[in-house]
C-alpha cells in the first residue's frame, strides 16, 4: 500500500522531481566514469612509465572522490529540502486523514528508495556508456594502443558508486524521518500562506555598502592580480577573506539597489510586466544572498580549475616538442666548495668519469655535442644590470628576474654546434662582441630592455660589447619547460679554462625506429646511472633527461590535471546549477498565487513566460558574471605562480571552459525555465 502511494506521488510530482532526478543521474554517471578509469585503462597498451602515471591518476581520483561525495551529499540533502517543502500541504492532508508520522516517513522512505534505485540504474547505464568514450580519451592522452581494447564494465566502480550514493540516500532518509517527526499539523497547513516578504532596504545604505565592498574587492584584486610578486601568504589569505566577504556584501547591496534603480527608470519599470519581474527578482536575490555568494565562489573555482588544467595540458605538450629537440641530455660538475655560494658547481669531465668505469658515453650516439660552460668571478645578473637594478625589478616581475644568479657563459663554437644539433639557427659574432640567449618566461623581454643601452661586460679580463639589441630566444639545456634564464655567448678566445663550469653532453641515438630508440634509451640510462653512482670524485652533481622521459612526464602531468580539473569542475557546475534551479523552482511554487492574480488582471501567457525567462536568466547570470571577474584575477595570480609550468595563452582553454559552462549551467537554466513555467501553470 505504502509502495503504491509512493509510486503515485512520484508520478504526480514528476515535474518537481525532474531537476532532482537529473542531478542524481548526472552525479552517478560522472562518479562512475571517473572511478572506472583504472579498469578501462587496463586494456590499453602503454609503457611502464605511462602505466605508473595512470596509477597516480587513479589514486588521485580516488582521493578526490571522497571530497566529491561530500559535495554531492550536501547537494542531495539540499534538494530533498526543496521537495519536502513543496509537499507540506500533502503531509498535512495525510495527518488530517489520521495517518501517523511514521507512516508518512515510510512513504518518504519508499520514495527515496525508488528515486535512488532509479537514478543509480539510469546513471550507471549512462556512466558505462560514457566510460567507453572516456577510454578513448585516456588512450589519446597517454598515446596508447587500443587494438586489444574491448567493451568493459568496471565492477569496482559500480560498487564504489553504489556504496557512496547509498550512504547519501541513507542520510536523506534519516533526515526526512527526523523532519517529519518534528512537524506540526498547523505549521504544515499554514506553510502555503507564507511567502517571502519583499523587503525594501535603505537605498543609501545599499549604495554605501556597495561602494565599500567594491573598494575592498578592488584592493583584493590588485593584491593578487597585479602585485603578485610582492604578496605574502598573510596578504594572500587576507585578500581571499576580503574577496569572499566583499562578494557577500555586493550581492546584499545589489539586492537592495536593483529594485530602486529600476523604479527610478519609470518608463522601463512600468513597461509590460517589468514591475512584477523586478520585484520578484529583487525578492529572490534578497533572500538568497548567502547561496549566491557560495555559488559565485564555486563557479570561480570551477572556471579557474578548468581553464588552468587545460592550459597546463596544452602547455606541457607544446613545450616538449619545442624544448626537447634531442634524444638524450646530461650534465655533470664538481662542488666548487665556495661557502658563500653553496649552490656553485664547477669543473669535472664526463669523459673521465666514464673512463674510470671502463665505459664510453659515445657508443650509442649517432650525433652529439660535448662542451663546458663557464663562470666569470662576480659576473651575475645584477652585476650586469648595474645601477638599473631597482628599475629592472619594477619593469620585470618574473621569477627569474628576482634572483641574482651567476650568469652562464658559453663559447660561440660550442653554442653553434649545439644549435646545429637542435636544428636551430646559428649566429656570428665579431671579435669583442657578445650575445645573450634566454627563453624563460619574461627573460628575453627583460634582456631586450637592458640591451637598449648597449651595456658592455667584462669577463675573464675581456671587455665585450653587445652584438645586437635583441636577446636570442634559445637554450642550452633541453627541458620540459623553458628555463633558460640567460646564457652569454662569447668568442672562444674570450674565456679562461679556469672558469669551467658544468660539462654538458647532448646527442641523438643511432637507432631511428621506435623499438630501437627505446632499447638504446635503456642502455644509455643504465650506463649513466651506474657510472655516476661509482664516480670517485666525491662531491659532485649530475643530471640527465631524455625526450621519452620528458614526453611521458608531460603526458602524465597533463592527463592528471585535466582529469582532476574536469572531475571537480563538472561536479561544482552541477551543484551550482542544481542549487539555483531548486531555489528558483521553490520560489516559483511559492509565487503561484501571484501568477494567478496576474492572469485575473488580464496578463497574457506570453508575457508571463517572458517574465519567468527574465527572472531565471538574471538569477543565473548574476553569480556567473561576478565569478568571471574573480576568475580573471585568479588566473593572473595562477599565471604568475605557475610561471615555470605554463607557456602560451589562455584563449583556447577559456573558450573550452565557456563551452562546458554553457552546456551544463545553461542546461540547468533551461530546465529551470521550463520547470517554473510548468509550476505556475498549475493554477491556470
Amino acid at each position: 500500500m505504502l509502495f503504491k502511494i509512493s509510486l503515485s506521488n512520484i508520478r504526480k510530482s514528476i515535474k518537481d522531481y525532474a531537476v532532482y532526478f537529473f542531478t542524481l543521474v548526472l552525479g552517478v554517471a560522472v562518479f562512475y566514469v571517473f572511478n572506472s578509469i583504472e579498469t578501462q585503462s587496463a586494456f590499453l597498451k602503454v609503457s611502464e612509465d605511462k602505466r605508473e602515471m595512470i596509477k597516480i591518476l587513479t589514486t588521485a581520483i580516488s582521493a578526490v572522490s571522497v571530497f566529491i561525495a561530500v559535495v554531492l551529499g550536501l547537494l542531495i540533502v539540499y534538494a530533498s529540502r526543496f521537495l519536502m517543502k513543496r509537499r507540506n500541504k500533502e503531509f498535512a492532508l495525510y495527518m488530517m486523514l489520521g495517518m501517523s508520522k511514521w507512516k508518512i516517513s515510510a512513504i518518504l522512505l519508499c520514495e527515496t528508495i525508488i528515486i535512488g534505485i532509479g537514478s543509480l540504474f539510469v546513471g550507471l547505464l549512462i556512466g558505462v556508456g560514457l566510460s567507453q568514450v572516456m577510454s578513448a580519451v585516456v588512450a589519446n592522452l597517454f598515446e596508447a594502443d587500443m587494438n586489444d581494447y574491448k567493451f568493459t564494465v568496471s565492477g569496482s566502480a559500480i560498487t564504489k558508486t553504489i556504496l557512496y550514493f547509498g550512504i547519501m540516500y541513507l542520510v536523506v532518509m534519516l533526515r526526512s524521518g527526523f523532519v517529519i517527526s518534528k512537524c506540526r499539523l498547523i505549521t504544515l497547513m499554514n506553510s502555503g500562506r507564507r511567502s517571502e516578504k519583499i523587503t525594501m532596504k535603505n537605498p543609501w545604505l545599499c549604495v554605501i555598502v556597495f561602494l565599500i565592498s567594491a573598494a575592498a574587492l578592488g584592493w583584493a584584486y590588485y593584491s593578487v592580480g597585479w602585485n603578485a610578486e610582492n604578496i605574502s601568504l598573510r596578504i594572500l589569505g587576507l585578500a581571499i577573506l576580503v574577496g569572499c566577504v566583499s562578494t557577500f556584501f555586493i550581492f546584499w547591496s545589489v539586492a537592495g539597489m536593483l529594485l530602486r534603480v529600476m523604479m527610478s527608470a519609470k518608463g522601463l519599470y512600468h513597461h509590460g510586466l517589468n514591475s512584477f519581474t523586478f520585484r520578484q527578482l529583487s525578492s529572490k536575490v534578497n533572500t538568497t544572498v548567502a547561496s549566491m555568494t557560495v555559488i559565485c565562489l564555486m563557479l570561480f573555482v570551477t572556471i579557474c580549475t578548468l581553464s588552468t588544467a587545460f592550459t597546463i595540458r596544452n602547455s606541457m605538450n607544446n613545450s616538449v616538442r619545442e624544448n626537447f629537440p634531442v634524444d638524450f641530455y646530461g650534465h655533470y660538475a664538481l662542488d666548487a666548495k665556495d661557502p658563500e655560494k653553496p649552490y656553485l658547481y664547477m669543473g669535472g669531465d664526463i669523459d673521465e668519469v666514464y673512463a674510470e668505469q671502463g665505459e664510453s658515453i659515445y657508443d650509442e650516439f649517432g650525433e652529439y655535442v660535448h662542451f663546458h660552460d663557464y663562470n666569470s668571478e662576480g659576473f651575475t645578473l645584477y652585476s650586469f644590470i648595474g645601477d638599473k637594478e631597482e628599475e629592472f625589478r619594477n619593469e620585470n616581475k618574473t621569477l627569474f628576474a628576482s634572483i641574482d644568479f651567476d650568469e652562464t657563459i658559453v663559447k660561440l663554437s660550442d653554442y653553434n654546434a649545439l644549435m646545429k644539433l637542435y636544428g636551430f639557427k646559428q649566429i656570428d659574432l665579431a671579435e669583442g662582441e657578445y650575445a645573450i640567449s634566454a627563453n624563460a618566461s619574461g627573460m628575453p623581454e627583460a634582456y631586450d630592455w637592458l640591451l637598449k643601452d648597449e651595456p658592455e661586460i667584462t669577463i675573464f679580463g675581456n671587455t665585450l660589447k653587445p652584438h645586437s639589441k635583441k636577446c636570442i630566444v634559445s637554450f642550452l639545456e633541453p627541458n620540459i619547460q623553458p628555463l633558460n634564464g640567460g646564457v652569454f655567448i662569447v668568442p672562444d678566445d674570450a674565456v679562461s679554462e679556469e672558469g669551467r663550469g658544468w660539462d654538458y653532453f647532448a646527442g641523438n641515438y643511432k637507432a631511428s625506429d621506435k623499438n630501437g630508440i627505446e632499447e638504446t634509451e635503456k642502455i644509455v640510462k643504465d650506463k649513466w646511472t651506474n657510472v655516476m653512482r661509482w664516480n670517485k670524485e666525491g662531491s659532485s652533481m649530475n643530471g640527465s633527461a631524455s625526450r621519452i622521459e620528458a614526453a611521458n612526464a608531460a603526458i602524465g602531468i597533463g592527463a592528471i590535471v585535466t582529469f582532476l580539473g574536469l572531475y571537480i569542475g563538472f561536479i561544482f557546475l552541477v551543484s551550482c546549477g542544481a542549487i539555483l534551479a531548486l531555489k528558483e523552482l521553490s520560489e516559483s511554487a511559492d509565487s503561484m498565487p501571484r501568477y494567478t492574480m496576474l492572469r485575473k488582471l488580464g496578463a497574457e501567457e506570453k508575457d508571463i513566460s517572458k517574465s519567468i525567462f527574465s527572472q531565471s536568466g538574471i538569477f543565473f547570470l548574476l553569480p556567473l558574471l561576478l565569478a568571471c571577474l574573480h576568475a580573471y584575477v585568479g588566473m593572473r595570480l595562477g599565471r604568475y605562480g605557475l610561471d615555470l609550468l605554463i607557456v602560451g595563452d589562455y584563449i583556447k582553454p577559456v573558450l573550452f571552459t565557456a563551452a562546458i559552462i554553457v552546456l551544463i549551467y545553461g542546461g540547468y537554466f533551461l530546465l529551470t525555465f521550463l520547470g517554473s513555467k510548468a509550476i505556475v501553470k498549475e493554477q491556470k
